[in-house]
């Protein structure tokens, strides 16, 4: 909205196709269509004055009708690790966080679907917190555009190749501007991310992981499990009250049958919790004859959980269960704990400051 009160079309709101089509309706050809996408993906224009090779009357109709939304960035921390977290604020006041993992050649951005979360996952931050809404497509996209923007500023020699949708929120409840910004981020004569490199954590809507398969969307697929019984994973996971974990696995067996894929599935090792003989036993079972890896991931403490981290040796007795089931597992390396670089911790205290 600009300072009349008129709506304004977010540039990053559209896949090329719908800027063609808005092209189209203003009575211009293709061309210009991708000579703005071209400005925006390929050359990151900070503004749409930059777009200098346009025609005066078209960039008149951009200023007047469409604007680049940019993220503010209201809090920057770098954990001794190298990992990178921006607390961003969006146009109406709203904060998500966007996280920057750095490996040896590459960088890795975390990148949140929603203001807040629905799914109310007992040990995470931002289920703790609740949900505020849904992230636009562009509002999705902009945070890849602003991780890249600081990768490439800051260490030139190390390119964001691999994108995980794995931030605040759940990118299934967020399931039409999701897959509109994977399809902005896949675009090959744009940022042109190979879909390999992107992967999406859902806790479980049985029904949208069918949708993704009957879609063929090509990126990856991760699965929160937390529990290999529905007692245990409901209390961890609230949405398994609404889909069992019989109707999660089937769903699951139907999208790898159909996209011949492998699904990676996240378990959060918490100690006393779920990382015992009996729980590794149960899921090693659960997920027989399943294209699956696991990934073990031990806690990261939020204040409002009591919960505790698995110890090593519970997590690699855990693991080595899981090997007599022929199911191939990876102990995760936790990053940026120094930073509060789970999802959901710096916006929560913030917000807490704030209210102070």
């Amino acid at each position: 909205m600009d300072h009349t009160g008129q709506w304004l079309t977010n540039l990053y709101d559209l896949s090329r196709p719908a800027l063609i089509r808005l092209l189209a309706h203003w009575g211009y050809s293709e061309y210009y269509a991708d000579l703005i996408w071209d400005y925006v993906y390929r050359q990151d224009t900070g503004d749409i004055p930059d777009m200098d090779a346009l025609r005066p009357e078209l960039m008149m109709m951009l200023q007047e009708q469409t604007y680049l939304g940019h993220l503010q960035c209201e809090r920057h921390l770098q954990s001794r690790d190298g990992t990178q977290k921006f607390l961003l604020r969006l146009a109406d006041g709203q904060m998500i966080e966007t996280v920057l993992m750095p490996y040896r050649d590459r960088y890795t951005a975390c990148i949140s679907t929603q203001a807040g979360c629905a799914m109310g996952c007992v040990f995470c931050a931002t289920g703790q917190m609740g949900f505020d809404r849904h992230l636009s497509a562009g509002e999705i996209v902009a945070q890849v555009l602003f991780a890249r923007r600081f990768a490439e500023k800051n260490a030139p020699k190390r390119s964001l190749r691999n994108i995980v949708l794995m931030g605040m929120g759940e990118p299934l409840h967020n399931y039409e501007q999701t897959m509109t910004a994977i399809d902005i981020l896949t675009d090959d004569r744009g940022l042109a991310i190979g879909p390999r490199y992107i992967t999406l954590s859902t806790v479980g809507l049985a029904p949208a992981i069918r949708r993704m398969a009957d879609e063929k969307c090509p990126i990856n697929l991760a699965v929160s499990l937390h529990g290999a019984t529905d007692a245990e994973r409901r209390a961890l996971v609230p949405v398994a009250r609404r889909w069992s974990l019989d109707e999660l696995i089937d769903a699951c067996r139907y999208y790898s049958s159909h996209r011949n894929r492998r699904i990676f599935f996240e378990w959060t090792l918490i100690a006393g919790e779920n990382d015992t003989e009996e729980q590794a036993h149960a899921l090693g079972q659960l997920l027989h004859g399943l294209d699956a890896h696991v990934n073990l991931i031990p806690l990261n403490p939020t204040g409002a959980y009591s919960g505790r981290a698995s110890r090593r040796s519970q997590i690699d007795r855990f693991k080595a269960i899981l090997a007599e089931y022929d199911l191939p597992s990876t102990v995760r390396q936790r990053r940026g704990l120094d930073i509060d670089a789970g999802c959901g911790q710096l916006r929560q205290r913030v917000l807490s400051a704030e209210t102070v």
